[in-house]
């Protein structure tokens, strides 16, 4: 009986504390500088792609295209939502890091 109970005890799952840390791999600090490097690249191409939606928006309206009107309006709202995914993300990841934790 009591070898069953030994058993038991070492095959059912004990307490698990896994966090995340900074000292784990090699390379982490420079992992954070390139993904930083990522975001900015991101919004700066969210700010160039908002420009040229707004003027290709204009132009459709201004030469009564309503194509190239709705493709304009179309890419300012994907450029608009590419620049708050990129800006929210750490957020966004955090949040749902705390949500996991809580389950």
């Amino acid at each position: 009986m009591f070898e069953l109970i030994t058993t038991l005890t070492a095959v059912l799952p004990m307490n698990i504390d896994v966090t995340p840390n900074d000292s784990g791999l090699p390379g982490i600090g420079q992992l954070r500088v390139i993904v930083g490097a990522v975001m900015t690249i991101g919004l700066i191409l969210s700010v160039l792609a908002l420009i040229v939606s707004a003027i290709v928006w204009g132009f459709g309206a201004n030469s009564s295209n309503p194509h190239l009107a709705s493709r304009g309006k179309f890419g300012v709202l994907v450029s608009c939502g590419a620049a708050i995914i990129c800006g929210a993300s750490v957020t966004l990841i955090n949040f749902f890091w705390n949500v996991g934790q809580q389950v």
